[in-house]
């Protein structure tokens, strides 16, 4: 059974959710604010499969909060729930290091849906198993990208990587030596389609790059191209 901590302070929506929840069978943590829900995941970092996160909190909304679990190198999914739905903050949500979002009012189907994909994508990585394909690792230089695992290995050293991180890698990895545009990144990466300011995928790459580049300020595999986007080089000359 997987276990959900639920961080909203509105104790009406925060009970629904809960009620809805462990209708469907998942065990349920409530908490109001976002530095108690650090507080719980620094004290037992195994005992939740998935935050369900709202962004208006008291203090530390939750991009910060997200954020601060990724700093403090927290893997567990993350899904925001946002009354927000302009892509500037979902942009945010992703830059933070959310794996999904959500903007109310939403219909509790599609709640459930987001909830049960989160879990299984996170379940699948956990165990990694016994689908060990050549096609879910990609090795390059002296690194490895391991999208099962979620992580990139070079030599002893393990980087965990988000759901999204992950996503935008293997973009990149299979689209190898082409330039990316920007917009196809919000498109076919992050499904965001409205017109919107992309710089929230500038500060994206910049965490990539420190994963995959040996000098991340002078980059030679996630390389920038001027005035278009980026482009991902296996083996640069």
């Amino acid at each position: 059974m997987s276990r959900i901590l639920v961080v909203e302070d509105e104790l009406h929506l925060a009970d629904g959710l809960r009620f809805n929840l462990e209708a469907d069978e998942h065990e349920v943590d409530l908490t109001e604010t976002g530095e108690d829900a650090l507080t719980r995941i620094a004290a037992q970092p195994e005992l939740y499969n998935l935050v369900v996160l709202d962004v208006m909190l008291p203090g530390m909304d939750g991009f910060a909060v997200t954020a601060e679990l990724r700093r403090l190198g927290h893997y567990v999914p993350v899904l925001i729930l946002t009354a927000r739905g302009r892509s500037e903050d979902v942009l945010n949500g992703f830059g933070a290091g959310a794996d999904d979002y959500l903007t109310k009012p939403f219909e509790l189907p599609i709640f459930l849906s987001r909830v049960r994909g989160l879990l299984r994508r996170h379940e699948w990585f956990r165990l990694g198993a016994a689908r060990k394909a050549a096609a879910s690792e990609y090795a390059f230089g002296d690194k490895v990208i391991d999208f099962e695992q979620l992580e990139v290995r070079a030599g002893d050293k393990r980087m965990p990587l988000t759901m999204m991180e992950g996503a935008l890698l293997r973009y990149f990895v299979e689209n190898e030596g082409k330039p990316v545009a920007r917009k196809t990144i919000l498109d076919r990466v992050w499904n965001v389609h409205e017109d919107t300011d992309t710089r929230a995928i500038d500060n994206f790459v910049v965490r990539l790059r420190r994963y995959i580049e040996d000098e991340p300020a002078r980059p030679k595999h996630l390389q920038t191209v001027r005035g278009v986007g980026y482009r991902f080089v296996a083996a640069p000359e």
